[in-house]
């Protein structure tokens, strides 16, 4: 997969924006607050329809005008693709490919993956849980279009749920409905949970490996994949989970009815990151913490060329500024057989790279 060109109308800090980029590496350079990351974030909104530092579109909108644009050309699946998101401050976002209008934003991700790694991501290991599910399903919903959807499924229930459990006292009728929105909750959970399952399996393979040569052999990175305790097989077939899922939301009822709180489901799921043994969001060090993200991401990277047969484009904000030169030329070497974009303040950072292209971008211009 290879973005060729990319057309930026009135996002973030960019008025108009015209570039053709290598198929290989591309440097994106310049002092801080230019627009190097915005560059990156409006080519990855272009495969997943969202952002990694906005909640809301309004947010990429530039202030003062009502629309912004991005619009990409991609070849994938070996042919060319014209992809173009419209965002509008008072109005849905339009989605298009190829001048055909996306019914959903699960279409972008079947032409064009990315991965992406920020600094934000240290969160990965850092925060709680949250941070971690958020990883995986960033992952999952580019490779399996019924995991996405199973997933904006799942969300819907667990807010209505949510509401009937915060309001069922003073309106009793409501556990009438309650075993109706249990049912589909485990249901479709139970399809989270397998494709989740099979996703670390995958992760397991892939990322410690790079991790152990990453750190010269010196630190193994081992993951486990936790879920509801009630079910002894994730990797089952959804129709074999849904017992224990049914077991696990029964025995929690009355806690549920108590704390006013959905305590049983994959919401709560994790991903279990360890160094030498031990739990990394306890006590890794800053670097180790910036290692493991990256070798997690390197790690998505490999599952999705063996799943579509191309590399996703990489996209690296900042990922060589706190890593010593030696990891940093690690790095480097192992971002071949794709298109990388990789941003950085000093173009002469990266003058072990031999090929591809460097744009120097200063107050949301290429100069």
């Amino acid at each position: 997969m290879i973005v060729k060109g990319l057309t930026l109308d009135f996002f973030r800090n960019y008025v108009h924006l015209e570039a053709s980029f290598s198929p290989t590496v591309n440097v994106i350079y310049g002092e801080n607050a230019q627009g190097k990351t915005n560059l990156l974030e409006a080519i990855a909104y272009l495969s997943a329809a969202r952002s990694h530092r906005a909640r809301y579109d309004r947010e990429l909108i530039q202030f003062g005008v009502d629309r912004a644009f991005i619009k990409g050309e991609i070849f994938s699946r070996e042919r060319m693709f014209t992809l173009e998101a419209e965002l509008c401050r008072g109005s849905r976002r339009q989605l298009s490919a190829n001048g055909v209008r996306l019914k959903t934003a699960g279409e972008l991700s079947g032409i064009l993956h990315t991965v992406l790694f920020c600094p934000e991501d240290l969160y990965l290991v850092r925060e709680g849980a949250a941070a971690r599910r958020r990883f995986l399903d960033d992952c999952i919903c580019q490779l399996k279009p019924r995991y996405a959807a199973a997933l904006a499924e799942y969300k819907r229930l667990y807010e209505h749920k949510v509401r009937i459990l915060r309001d069922w006292e003073e309106k009793h009728s409501l556990l009438d409905t309650l075993d109706e929105f249990n049912l589909r909750m485990a249901q479709t959970g139970a399809v989270i949970i397998h494709y989740r399952a099979h996703f670390v399996r995958r992760l397991k393979e892939t990322a410690p490996p790079i991790h152990l040569d990453f750190s010269g052999g010196r630190e193994k990175l081992e993951l486990g994949y936790e879920t509801v305790k009630t079910i002894q097989n994730p990797l089952a077939a959804p129709r074999e989970l849904l017992p224990a899922l049914l077991e696990h939301q029964e025995s929690h009822r009355r806690a549920e009815l108590e704390s006013r709180q959905c305590l049983s489901g994959p919401h709560k799921d994790d991903l279990e990151i360890l160094i030498n043994g031990a739990p990394a969001r306890t006590f890794a060090s800053q670097g180790q913490t910036r290692t493991a993200v990256l070798c997690l991401k390197l790690g998505c990277r490999e599952i999705f060329y063996e799943s579509a047969g191309e590399y996703p484009v990489l996209l690296l904000d900042d990922v060589l500024s706190e890593l010593d030169r030696k990891r940093q030329e690690f790095v480097l070497r192992r971002i071949g057989g794709g298109q990388v974009f990789i941003t950085c303040c000093e173009e002469e950072r990266l003058d072990a790279l031999e090929e591809g292209k460097a744009f120097r971008i200063r107050e949301g211009a290429i100069v």
